[in-house]
């Protein structure tokens, strides 16, 4: 046992570093791995079905983690991209790729398997994948992880329906008994989560044992994902249940830092015994002929999945992005080939050919996907850039630059005193959010002149600088003095030095995004080590106006650095004195 634990740790520490290095991620590592040192590699490891069995584990934990990311409220939000994206990715596909086999001569039911199992994607590639690069919040991720998780829940029909597939009406195939005890085991999941989960954690809180915390989250989801396989239902799916139904309680940041963990490694093992199972000398016999099925798989999927995402009036970008992450087979088509092989719906022949095919195109797709991210998405990104919205609005007294987190409370307080605003953002994703809830955002650069007098910025009196992009800021602003020297500015900034080269081109109220928030928070601090409110306000405010006078006299020294340190200590010196003169008074 520590032999082989010994061969996959290394091959993991050899094999990885180097596709991340290469912008491939990391995906791609722990299959190379599996292929190196599997039996149709290095030979190191063979017994890959012992190995498997343990790394399917961590496709559960992934979906147990998804679910605690998806709140009750939130997946319902969801309902309509989930079922809309999910089944316009899937039906589609799977008539086509079922569709090509049948043409091809393979039996009815054999195509069908084909076709639903070829048109799954991975779970387990595409959320990392994604994730490695910030892309999950893009609408390009919102969408993929929609169909996934679409997905996801359509494994339980798709097994069921497998005996009728292999031949046979359905009232004689499908056991009304095995349905029973299914849609018992669900209900049984929702009502333990609602019910039993948070007591369950509360009892082991008081223990203050952390491994007895841990080994109780990791009884969560194996419970769960046996109680869903006892059911004949995805096991993946049981913990997907127990990760939503938990995602609303106080312990839900605690159990997913206990689970990352774990989560993570045996997803690098299951991955690697992806890459063990492939059936390397069934490629060299027929090379051309696997080739060729891989390319045909990811270009047909790709394909359809961009007509989809293309259709839901998504940018260019977005639509290839999405296509891109979406061509490969699904950990779960592994499932379906070896049930549809055990009811007579797929021969073992067909099998093993299109789960060599399955496990070529997970490894082609994160290659696929890096040089596409690499290449193409910054030129297309750049070339199809949707033009900026015709502002047509009255005239308001404010105009928000920026309307991300600050700005939208700034905004919502204005609605609430019936002061009109217009607001822009460069962000076309965030102005798409925005306006899903009903805000009025326009998509516009601040920074070009020709936006702020569409905008009103002639008649306005008060422009708000909520941009998080500090250069873009500072154009704002320079930009404006320049043009509408009227406009009062009230500047938001990230840092002292934010603060300082706001000061230099004219901007005189700044507001430091964290500085208040930092102050209330330590005054509620102090109020729980029992001082006095009074004497907590009064040293919060001390702080404020010492910092605040601090921060306009360095404004001229700002350049030298030597000078500021200096300053600075000589300025903790002053505060301590008056803390200590506070106090003797």
């Amino acid at each position: 046992m520590f032999g082989v634990l010994v061969i996959l740790l290394a091959a993991i520490v050899i094999m990885v570093p180097l596709t991340r290095y290469a912008g491939l991620g990391s995906i791609l590592g722990y299959l190379l791995a599996g292929v190196a040192i599997g039996p149709s590699g290095l030979g190191l490891i063979t017994n890959v079905g012992e190995i498997g069995n343990v790394s399917e584990l961590g496709v559960t934990m992934l979906l147990f983690l998804i679910g605690l990311e998806l709140r009750p409220h939130r997946l319902w939000i969801l309902r309509k991209a989930v079922f809309g994206m999910g089944v316009g990715q899937m039906l589609p596909t799977a008539l086509v790729v079922g569709g090509l086999a049948y043409w091809v001569g393979i039996p009815g039911a054999g195509a069908a398997v084909l076709g639903i199992g070829l048109a799954l994607s991975s779970t387990a590639i595409v959320l990392p994948m994604l994730s490695e690069r910030n892309l999950l919040p893009s609408v390009a991720g919102r969408d993929a992880f929609a169909v996934l998780l679409f997905q996801d829940m359509a494994a339980i029909p798709v097994l069921a329906l497998l005996p009728v597939l292999a031949g046979g009406g359905v009232a004689g195939q499908i056991s009304w008994l095995a349905l029973a005890k299914g849609a018992a085991v669900v209900a049984g999941i929702l009502v333990v989560g609602v019910l039993a989960v948070r007591p369950m954690f509360r009892m082991v809180g008081y223990t203050k044992s952390p491994e007895v915390f841990t080994a109780t989250a990791l009884l969560l989801v194996v419970g769960t994902a046996a109680l869903a396989d006892w059911a004949g239902l995805s096991a993946s799916l049981g913990a997907f249940m127990a990760g939503v139904m938990v995602s609303d309680s106080e312990y839900r940041h605690e159990i997913q830092a206990d689970i990352e963990p774990f989560e993570g490694l045996l997803l690098g093992f299951f991955f690697m015994s992806v890459g063990m199972s492939a059936d390397i000398a069934l490629l060299l016999r027929q090379p051309v002929e696997i080739m060729l099925l891989v390319l045909g798989l990811l270009v047909v999927k790709a394909a359809i999945a961009f007509a989809v995402s293309y259709s839901r009036r998504r940018l260019t970008g977005a639509a290839l992005r999405f296509a891109l992450a979406l061509p490969e087979g699904s950990e779960f088509s592994f499932v379906l080939f070896g049930a549809a092989v055990a009811a007579g719906a797929l021969s073992q022949a067909l099998a093993a050919e299109a789960t060599l095919v399955v496990a070529l195109s997970m490894m082609a797709a994160p290659v696929v996907f890096a040089g596409a991210e690499r290449l193409i998405m910054p030129r297309l990104e750049r070339r199809a850039a949707p033009a900026f919205d015709k502002i047509e609005t009255e005239s308001a007294p404010v105009i928000i630059c920026g309307f991300g987190r600050m700005g939208q409370i700034i905004g919502r307080m204005l609605t609430m005193q019936r002061i009109r605003f217009v607001a822009l953002d460069k962000s076309q994703e965030q102005v798409d959010v925005v306006r899903r809830v009903g805000a009025k955002v326009f998509y516009g650069d601040p920074t070009r002149e020709e936006v702020m007098r569409a905008a009103g910025a002639e008649t306005a009196k008060v422009l708000v600088i909520a941009l998080d992009d500090m250069p873009a800021a500072l154009a704002v602003a320079q930009m404006v003095r320049r043009k509408f020297p009227h406009l009062q500015v009230v500047a938001r900034a990230r840092n002292r030095r934010h603060v300082h080269s706001l000061m230099g081109v004219g901007v005189e109220t700044i507001v430091r995004e964290t500085f208040f928030s930092s102050l209330r928070m330590t005054e509620l601090l102090l109020e729980k080590l029992d001082i006095p409110e009074e004497q907590a306000e009064r040293a919060i405010e001390l702080f404020r106006s010492h910092d605040e006078k601090l921060l306009a006299e360095t404004y001229a020294i700002a350049s030298d650095e030597s000078k500021l340190l200096q300053t600075a200590q000589e300025a903790n010196k002053e505060l301590r004195d008056l803390f200590e003169a506070d106090e003797s008074d």
